[in-house]
């Protein structure tokens, strides 16, 4: 009932081509399916975990995908462009047009409550990423000390502190700019080991197909080795529109991060010694 059709007219109200609006929303589109890959950390403490987290992951991003489009669909049908674009609450602001302000305050409410638990997930991982690198020596030995309690707390304290300094270089920017900038950034901060990956699935499957092809091994085999390579190439070519949806400036810090991190990966390779 409270659905406009013409708020979708333009499709691309940027003015621009369609190719670079699409890269950039793929890169913003990412940043709210970022985590997915976390479900891999508890791999050891998962029944039959080769098989249940690929099926856990793979359903959990088709129902996140459902919802995500049903709910980004319902606000700008609901919303108007102009004020969706500088709304900080979207969603709020849909609810107070169809039940008025004590609708904006229920899912205000509601909002607040998501992301306090997305936080505090977060901030778990963040200790448990930084300890899986310092288990194997890419990081000073400290992020893999366990606290009394068995977490990762210097790893924690390190990685919450490391991102409350860059939420507080950038507020001057207002809030939706820094929020963007930061979710752009850690965007591409994934978007490097996607990159990998990717790249790392395709060698494998080249090797498994020409494997199969020389051992004579039966149809099934191949198609699934050719099926793995297709995935593998349009993942990577994903992961580089990304990277450029991600913008200049985001590209530009990300690298500048990247180059930090280098003396620290040489000083862990020279306390390994030459046997490392």
């Amino acid at each position: 009932f409270f659905f406009e059709p013409d708020h979708f007219c333009p499709f691309n109200p940027t003015g621009g081509g369609a190719i670079p609006a699409i890269a950039a929303t793929v890169t913003l589109t990412l940043w709210a399916f970022l985590g997915l890959e976390s479900g891999t950390v508890p791999a050891e403490d998962v029944d039959d975990a080769a098989r249940t987290i690929p099926r856990a992951t793979l359903l959990g991003t088709l129902i996140a995908a459902a919802i995500y489009i049903l709910c980004t669909v319902a606000i700008m049908g609901i919303v108007a462009p102009a004020e969706l674009a500088s709304s900080t609450a979207p969603f709020a602001d849909a609810a107070g047009r169809i039940w008025g302000s004590w609708g904006r305050w229920i899912i205000g409410a509601g909002a607040a409550i998501s992301c306090f638990g997305a936080l505090n997930g977060w901030i778990l991982i963040s200790g448990q990423v930084p300890r899986a690198a310092a288990l194997d020596g890419l990081l000073p030995r400290r992020f893999s000390t366990l606290g009394p309690r068995g977490s990762p707390t210097f790893g924690v304290l390190f990685s919450s502190g490391v991102a409350t300094v860059l939420i507080a270089m950038n507020y001057t920017r207002g809030l939706v700019a820094a929020f963007t900038f930061l979710i752009l950034l850690a965007t591409l901060a994934t978007l490097l080991p996607y990159l990998f990956v990717s790249m790392t699935g395709l060698v494998h499957a080249l090797r498994d197909h020409r494997e199969a092809r020389t051992e004579g091994a039966d149809e099934g085999e191949t198609r699934r080795a050719l099926a793995r390579m297709i995935v593998s190439t349009l993942a990577f070519a994903f992961s580089v529109v990304a990277v450029i949806g991600a913008g200049q400036g985001t590209v530009y810090w990300g690298f500048l991060l990247l180059v930090a991190g280098i003396p620290v990966y040489a000083a862990m390779r020279w306390r390994s010694g030459p046997d490392a």
